[in-house]
């Protein structure tokens, strides 16, 4: 019986202790609301720079990200330049590798064609 006295005492107490908005409207004196008024304002200003720190931090995270995967797309850009290189000149060796031995042949026909 005693235990079920203290229950709700606690109760009431614990619910005095969690921070959060209050409603202000039910206090009967001045001093009451503005000391409720108060705890509100406090309460909102101690989320709102919590909030902000936290938003904060994930932009910072977020443009150290950004910055990370700009020199990540600068780097593929150098690569695909070079194979872009790369495959022309591929591409020119081949052309004059074909072009030589057409133009050699050219060369000697006329030489061994006489009857």
């Amino acid at each position: 019986m005693a235990g079920a006295m203290l229950l709700p005492i606690s109760v009431e107490l614990r619910a005095q202790d969690i921070p959060g908005i209050e409603i202000c409207t039910v206090e009967k004196t001045m001093e009451r609301r503005t000391s409720c008024l108060q705890s509100n304002v406090d309460f909102l200003q101690k989320t709102i720079t919590k909030l902000s720190a936290d938003h904060q931090l994930k932009l910072d995270a977020a443009n150290r990200q950004i910055e990370s995967l700009k020199a990540t797309v600068a780097g593929l850009e150098k690569v695909v330049a070079d194979l872009q290189t790369a495959q022309k000149q591929m591409a020119e060796d081949l052309k004059k590798k074909v072009d030589a031995p057409a133009a050699k042949e050219g060369a000697s026909a006329p030489k061994g064609g006489g009857k």
